[in-house]
């Protein structure tokens, strides 16, 4: 096939995919995809064979290196882990939530959040109030002492992030981001809906089988 049909023939096809990326995104999803057909699966016994596995296999011993690793970060700054880190944020990206929408934003669960929540609020990083709209229901909103933590916190986590993704090429990373966030955005937007349900359910209804 000619070389330019080959092009336009990607392109085609993941515009259809993705409307709103860029021409630069197409770029760097093509290239990937061209040195990824010569990437082996990694080899050993119980290693997943599946590119769905070996993805999630990488993406999970990032996330567990990564927790590894904020412990140390997060070391002298008052905040005990990124679970209370992620609380402690997200009260202040929402401006002033109800808890749960905290906790649920945080991803988190209810009953272990809101002991970390309780946790901020004695260390003085959170101040609690009365929901003027619905009596039963508090809000919440980040003190001043809150927030001289964040600004500390958020200079650690940045440069976790830097110190861990640093010999990745900037390209790279915006690929990265650009092919997982749809992953991200789906499943933030559900996973409160299969809270009791059994995984085989799950699957069906992601998966779209009866």
């Amino acid at each position: 096939m000619n070389k330019a049909v080959t092009l336009i023939t990607a392109w085609g096809a993941f515009d259809e995919q993705h409307p709103e990326a860029s021409l630069e995104e197409f770029c760097r999803h093509y290239l990937a995809h061209r040195e990824g057909k010569a990437n082996a699966a990694p080899a050993g016994r119980f290693m997943p064979v599946s590119s769905e596995g070996i993805l999630m296999r990488t993406i999970g011993r990032i996330f567990k290196l990564h927790t590894i690793y904020t412990a140390s970060a997060l070391e002298g700054t008052g905040i005990s882990n990124i679970d209370e880190y992620s609380l402690l944020n997200t009260v202040a990206q929402l401006q002033e939530p109800r808890k749960t929408e905290v906790i649920y934003a945080a991803l988190q669960e209810l009953s272990t959040g809101t002991d970390k929540l309780n946790r901020l609020k004695k260390l003085g990083y959170l101040a609690e109030y009365d929901d003027k709209e619905d009596k039963r229901s508090k809000r919440l909103k980040v003190t001043a002492k809150g927030e001289k933590v964040l600004v500390t916190c958020r200079k650690r986590i940045t440069l976790l992030a830097t110190m861990m993704f640093h010999d990745m090429q900037e390209d790279d990373m915006k690929l990265c981001t650009q092919l997982l966030k749809g992953v991200e955005s789906k499943f933030a937007a559900i996973w409160l809906s299969h809270k009791g349900k059994d995984f085989e359910e799950i699957y069906r209804e992601v998966i779209g089988t009866s």
